[in-house]
């Protein structure tokens, strides 16, 4: 019954509600990770269906990709795009090497599943860069191996450990 979706999708809430297949679930937070924006949570059910689970590095830009989610409270709503990009750096982001792809994120899809064209889920949804709050075209998912190492540590201890040794890189004159 563990479930992953976007730290700030789940930030602060009192009460949380999963719905699977018409099902509401009561879910509890596992832990949150607010640099990598990955939440985990808890439900309690049987026989639940489950997600098989791509690898991002094989990804390529111009591969095509899907996603689910419910924009703007458009319940069960596809889009599609391309990647873009991989290992891109946002501004004030050190621990994402994020996807860019152009699926259409709107408020709702956020914390959502980012699917090959095999079904797989490579990617969460994680933000859009936009200047007037609605989607433009450039979307960014947390890879799945990045957000199952974040998912890891906190079913494990609630939290994520980081390393930090104080360098950092920049080009030479």
């Amino acid at each position: 019954g563990y479930i992953m979706t976007c730290a700030h999708v789940v930030s602060g809430a009192s009460n949380i509600t999963v719905t699977i297949d018409s099902k509401d679930y009561t879910a509890t937070v596992v832990g949150e990770d607010d640099e990598s924006d990955i939440a985990v949570l808890k439900i309690d059910g049987h026989g639940l269906p489950t997600v098989s689970l791509g690898n991002p590095s094989l990804l390529k830009p111009g591969e095509w990709v899907v996603t689910i989610g419910s924009p703007f409270g458009f319940d069960n709503s596809v889009t599609a795009g391309i990647v873009s990009a991989k290992g891109r750096q946002l501004p004030g982001d050190a621990y994402v090497p994020f996807i860019q792809t152009d699926v259409a994120i709107n408020p709702g899809n956020s914390g959502g599943p980012l699917f090959n064209l095999d079904g797989q889920v490579v990617g969460i949804n994680s933000q859009i860069y936009s200047r007037s709050g609605g989607f433009m075209g450039i979307s960014f998912a947390i890879p799945i191996d990045v957000a199952m190492q974040v998912a890891d540590q906190l079913k494990a201890h609630g939290r994520v450990s980081r390393a930090v040794i104080g360098v950092s890189v920049q080009e030479l004159s």
